[in-house]
């Protein structure tokens, strides 16, 4: 693994630790309370733990080398189980949350005092904010090194482990505090509707979070294109290459966080040789490379004298 897939590896850790720990505490509160909120926040820890297992295991898998059925490496499997765990999320967290809220809400029942459970919700704040600063901190830093926002990393680059992790600790952290106000406001009012709206707002929390790490990881096994700006700096690195005088297609695919595909078809001088031409080509690939360490395969289409109008994602300007 590299440094920066250990140190997602780490993350996924700390984060699946505080999640079992966190769901056997809401899990005890909220059988002796009876609380809907308390038991549909102990699904969303024992799905979140469950979903730290799916995570740990796209880590391992992508690194297995490359075969003959997969020339390009195993880096999409952090996709596909990360996908799972979006998956996961979805159909243990907010399922369950959802039903509890709609079931207090057609049988309410007496919840007692709020006492304990509000002390493991604090407690559990605790653990979860612990995890969502590491997380948060790790994302800054590989922002900083790419040159991106946190926010803008965060939407389309970011390593899909710790992606996860930052949305299910953010999440967690709101549906702790949506737990507590419905226990508070239950305590204070004397009714039982707060707890239940708590939990169908967790469920709706989690059901948004579900469908958009879904959504991202589903474009990159789909086959996404790396950003703009990368693609730019490539047109820009292979134009000004000599003997390259434009470049008629660029196509990329992203195989990993830190694995690029591109494909070109360029514009050579009409007046190489085919030395001249690999020689061309061979520089405008170790440019690439050298520019962008995560570039792992350049395929070129050198096309001399080529004077038909530029075509593809960045045309020749």
């Amino acid at each position: 693994m590299s440094e920066a897939e250990e140190e997602s590896a780490r993350t996924v850790l700390v984060a699946g630790a505080a999640n079992l720990l966190i769901a056997v505490a809401k899990l005890v509160a909220g059988l002796a309370s009876g609380s809907s909120a308390m038991l549909a926040e102990a699904a969303h820890s024992v799905g979140d733990t469950m979903n730290q297992a799916f995570l740990l295991t796209a880590l391992r898998r992508s690194q297995r080398p490359p075969d003959p059925r997969h020339p390009f490496g195993h880096g999409m499997a952090r996709y596909f189980w990360s996908l799972l765990a979006a998956v996961g999320i979805f159909v243990l967290g907010a399922g369950f949350a959802a039903y509890q809220g709609v079931a207090a809400l057609l049988h309410p029942s007496d919840t007692g005092s709020p006492f304990w459970s509000l002390v493991v919700l604090a407690v559990a704040f605790v653990f979860e904010g612990a995890s969502f600063v590491r997380a948060v901190w790790q994302l800054r830093g590989e922002a900083a090194a790419a040159g991106r926002s946190t926010a803008s990393h965060l939407r389309t680059e970011a390593e899909p482990a710790l992606r996860a992790v930052v949305w299910e600790d953010g999440v967690a952290l709101a549906g702790l505090l949506l737990a507590a106000a419905g226990l508070l406001l239950d305590e204070a009012i004397g009714s039982h509707v707060f707890d239940a709206l708590a939990s169908l707002a967790i469920a709706v929390l989690l059901v948004l979070v579900a469908y958009g790490l879904g959504r991202q990881n589903a474009e990159h096994l789909i086959g996404k294109a790396v950003s703009e700006e990368m693609q730019e700096g490539i047109v820009r690195l292979i134009r000004g290459t000599d003997g390259v005088d434009g470049v008629l297609e660029l196509l990329t695919m992203r195989l990993a966080p830190d694995q690029v595909l591109v494909a070109a078809r360029v514009d050579l001088a009409s007046d190489f040789s085919p030395e001249e031409l690999e020689e061309a080509a061979d520089h405008v690939e170790h440019r690439i490379r050298e520019t962008y360490p995560e570039v792992r395969h350049v395929f070129l289409d050198p096309t001399p004298g080529q004077e038909d109008e530029p075509v593809g994602t960045l045309p020749d300007a």
